[in-house]
């Protein structure tokens, strides 16, 4: 899974704390600079690439500085540091923190943003049904609801069979079980409950954040698909820089095309932004 990119703009002095928090961060590649003058430096060089910029606001004139980047660099995400301020008014920056070392309040922020600007660039409005989809997800109750109605949401799309697998981290090692599947009756009764961590194909995914695509002789495998009850199946991980879980779709069909695929990664996106915005409140 790829990086996220942080830059820091933050003084010299006050880069030590900064660090302690974000570098343990296994999701984020940080960079620093002290200056206004390093941070333009910084930007103006083809060979960086930043996907969100963190600024204290002790730096000097962060509200101007950010008016100008925003006009430079406007797919720029912009978290505005700035603990003197009574309450978070973020202007032109995309989010503003005034307590970023209480509970990882900053290290939240930058998870919340990109996973949001991610959710934004895959969104299509050419497929109209993924914005029914996200109407559906957002209505349901917390939970378990919001997770039953994206698996629904993906069986809809014509597949034979879908389950969604928790990872809870928590255990050692991590426990991987369906919370929520679609299908026909009797398919759902046999369908195995739990995958392993480190060796199966929901755990796979699980760990590397990417979506596969298997057929009958692949490895890793699900059961379903390597015994041949069916002829494909996709597993889609929910949420990039937190793993929420993973999608598992079936299908008889050994083939599948692009707009199904997509569709199957925007609605997984679609589920990762909403529980990202339950684990928030």
């Amino acid at each position: 899974m790829a990086k996220i990119k942080v830059l820091g703009a933050i003084r010299f002095e006050a880069i030590t704390k900064y660090r302690e928090m974000l570098i343990k961060e296994d999701d984020f590649d940080v960079k620093w600079v002290p200056g206004i003058e390093q941070l333009n430096n910084h930007m103006t060089d083809k060979e960086n690439r930043t996907d969100v910029l963190v600024i204290d606001n002790t730096l000097g004139d962060v509200h101007s500085l950010i008016e100008e980047l925003r006009q430079q660099y406007p797919s720029l995400l912009i978290i505005l540091v700035d603990e003197d301020a009574d309450f978070a008014l973020p202007g032109r920056a995309d989010e503003i923190s005034t307590q970023p070392f209480k509970d990882n309040e900053l290290v939240k922020l930058v998870k919340r943003v990109y996973e949001d600007r991610r959710l934004v660039t895959m969104r299509a409005d050419a497929l109209p049904p993924v914005r029914e989809f996200a109407k559906k997800i957002m209505k349901a109750q917390r939970g378990p609801a919001k997770i039953q109605a994206a698996v629904d949401a993906i069986y809809e799309l014509g597949v034979d069979y879908v389950a969604f697998f928790s990872v809870t981290m928590s255990t050692d090692p991590p426990l991987v079980s369906v919370v929520a599947q679609a299908g026909d009756e009797k398919t759902m009764r046999i369908a195995p409950q739990k995958q392993d961590y480190n060796d199966s194909l929901i755990g796979t995914v699980a760990q590397d954040g990417k979506t596969r695509i298997v057929r009958k002789d692949d490895e890793p495998n699900h059961p379903f698909v390597s015994r041949g009850k069916y002829g494909l199946g996709v597993a889609v991980p929910v949420g990039t820089t937190i793993r929420f879980g993973v999608f598992l779709a079936c299908q008889e069909s050994s083939d599948i095309n692009e707009q199904r695929l997509m569709m199957l990664e925007l609605v997984s996106a679609q589920l990762a932004s909403a529980m990202a915005r339950e684990a928030r409140s």
